[in-house]
């Protein structure tokens, strides 16, 4: 699976941006996928991650409630919107993809390249 990752940028602090990924290669549908995060000086940590049937997880109730994963199998894309963003927010966030939702989550296979989120106050 090749993964390319798009949509980060410079937003104000209560801004949105909406993550984009899109994948090529293994048939897209039949993989879980997930969204990790960098900030700087910070290890990668967990985002959030959606099964092939649509079934989703998050690393927090309080990243739930700002942040909603999806996907479009028919357009091979997997979707982090971020609402009500915050400056803590700004890292690099990374798509990823693996077999399950347990794999994605602790270990994926298949990684894309970044995307810089900014988030000034």
């Amino acid at each position: 699976v090749q993964l390319q990752a798009s949509g980060g940028g410079l937003v104000q602090a209560g801004g949105t941006l909406r993550l984009s990924c899109t994948a090529s290669g293994r048939t897209f549908s039949s993989v879980a996928l997930g969204w990790f995060r960098r900030a700087p000086g910070k290890e990668r940590e967990f985002v959030a991650a959606i099964a092939w049937n649509g079934f989703s997880t998050y690393a927090s109730d309080s990243l739930k409630g700002r942040f909603t994963i999806s996907r479009d199998n028919a357009k091979n894309t997997v979707y982090l919107q971020m609402n009500s963003l915050k400056p803590e927010d700004t890292a690099v966030y990374y798509c990823a993809a693996d077999t399950t939702l347990i794999r994605v989550q602790e270990a994926p296979g298949y990684w894309g390249q970044g995307t810089l989120v900014t988030v000034s106050s």
